[in-house]
């Protein structure tokens, strides 16, 4: 999730030394298992740089969100991790497909560092990681140089928080010298996701939307994520289709949302099914309100209303873990809209 980022009052010395310690270390390591052939160096081209991994890591950290899954999928627990701070309904910093994962590997919960404020540097650099991964994120240049200091860092390849859960398991896979098993990772959620649809053709062809927090008490204007947002990905995963008027709506920016006056909202006439978060009192104020109540989705009642605050929510932002976790009760909303 975006988040505000904040200047940290840093020693920069004791940074820049650790980070030169590490950099050193792992050139040395490298080197000898290089030499052994036990591993290549690993160059990762992505928006913010590139960066080499000269060394297998062995400290893994992650910041922003989700990145912690793909070690944790893949048997690798962090020594570091963002704390969930969107959907944890029990307040605990984790969500339930990363409590258990973590109860699968007999680990403990790694260091979770609070991103409420944005990138807690020092404590990432307290971890001692041998990587920084993040390659779902919305790291600025300023976090990334920062963080560099401390560890090599995967950034996302193209857009802010726009990385695709493929993307996200392939770059962090291989950072970790692991892109044979994150590929298998992603075979077989591939897999396990054609299956589940196959048992909801209803679905099958029906264009989607995703409405982000709209606020029932003013409904003059309604915003929706774009092409670029993992949400409205994750329609095609699912079979279904990306709505005309939301394709060329997303095709004259790189942003992952937009913003529409209710006046508008006739451009959606093409949508099937609206996903949302919301309560009933939202349901409501859509059927009630005199322009957007003419939105066929509304009008048929294909509106699927997730609790924003709950990891059901949460998780339709698909991420390495959480797509398990989520999809038969996620499909199962979507077929019951497309039933409306």
């Amino acid at each position: 999730m975006p988040r505000v980022s904040r200047l940290v009052a840093l020693s920069t010395t004791p940074l820049l030394v650790f980070g030169l310690a590490a950099c050193s270390s792992s050139s040395s390591t490298g080197e000898e298992e290089s030499a052994s052939g036990d591993w290549t160096p690993v160059t990762i081209e992505h928006a913010l740089g590139t960066t080499t991994i000269e060394s297998k890591p062995e400290r893994v950290a992650t910041v922003n969100w989700a990145n912690h899954e793909v070690p944790l999928a893949l048997g690798v627990v962090p020594v570091g991790m963002a704390a969930a701070n969107f959907g944890d309904d029990d307040g605990d910093g984790t969500l339930p497909w990363v409590e258990e994962k973590l109860e699968e590997l007999g680990a403990e919960t790694p260091v979770l560092f609070d991103e409420t404020d944005g990138i807690d540097f020092e404590a990432v650099a307290d971890t001692q990681p041998d990587v920084i991964l993040a390659a779902y994120s919305g790291l600025t240049q300023e976090d990334y140089d920062t963080l560099s200091e401390i560890a090599p860092v995967v950034a996302y390849p193209e857009t802010a928080w726009g990385t695709p859960w493929r993307e996200v398991i392939e770059l962090n896979s291989q950072a970790l010298g692991m892109a044979e098993e994150g590929a298998e990772l992603i075979a077989d959620l591939e897999k396990e996701m054609d299956a589940a649809v196959a048992e909801y053709p209803q679905i099958k062809g029906k264009s989607a939307m995703f409405l982000t927090h709209v606020d029932a008490t003013d409904l003059s204007e309604v915003s929706f994520y774009t092409t670029h947002d993992t949400r409205a990905m994750f329609f095609e995963d699912l079979g279904m289709a990306t709505p005309e008027s939301v394709a060329t709506a997303s095709a004259e920016t790189d942003k992952f949302s937009l913003t529409r006056s209710a006046e508008q909202a006739d451009a959606f006439n093409d949508v099937d099914i609206i996903v949302t978060y919301g309560g009933d009192e939202l349901v409501t104020s859509l059927e009630e309100d005199p322009l957007l109540s003419q939105m066929p989705a509304v009008e048929n009642g294909a509106v699927v209303n997730l609790p924003g605050e709950s990891p059901l929510g949460t998780a339709a932002n698909p991420t390495p873990l959480s797509i398990s976790w989520v999809l038969e009760d996620y499909l199962s909303l979507l077929a019951e809209a497309a039933e409306a």
